[in-house]
């Protein structure tokens, strides 16, 4: 139950640095001030903060950090790719589908029994 809610939260974080990285290239010209973007994008990095620090805060003791910044990583492709298809309206590449499986690889290894080299 916990761990749901650690990756609703990094679902909902991802999901508002989505914005707060990359909607200003939709949603600003390049003659908009440099100031407004930026307050415009740490506007919305606020709320990404907002549910990103409980997430980890929640994580503390249950997952690795390894584990959870691994996990972290696949959540934000899994809402990159929604983001840049129905927001952006750019295509996905094979090269983003080969991207993925290697952040499943990772995931998976990160998750296996431990299987310490040093």
């Amino acid at each position: 139950m916990i761990l749901t809610r650690i990756i609703l939260l990094l679902i909902v974080s991802n999901t508002m640095m989505c914005f707060a990285w990359y909607s200003h290239l939709k949603v600003f010209n390049q003659s908009t001030p440099i100031l407004t973007v930026l307050f415009w994008s740490w506007g919305l990095a606020f709320f990404e903060y907002s549910a990103l620090i409980p997430a980890c805060r929640m994580a503390e003791g249950i997952l690795s950090l390894q584990q959870l910044r691994v996990l972290q990583e696949a959540v934000s492709l899994t809402v990159f790719v929604p983001f840049i298809l129905l927001y952006m309206h750019r295509p996905l590449t094979w090269n983003y589908f080969l991207a993925g499986l290697c952040v499943l690889g990772a995931v998976y290894f990160i998750f296996r029994e431990n299987h310490s080299v040093l």
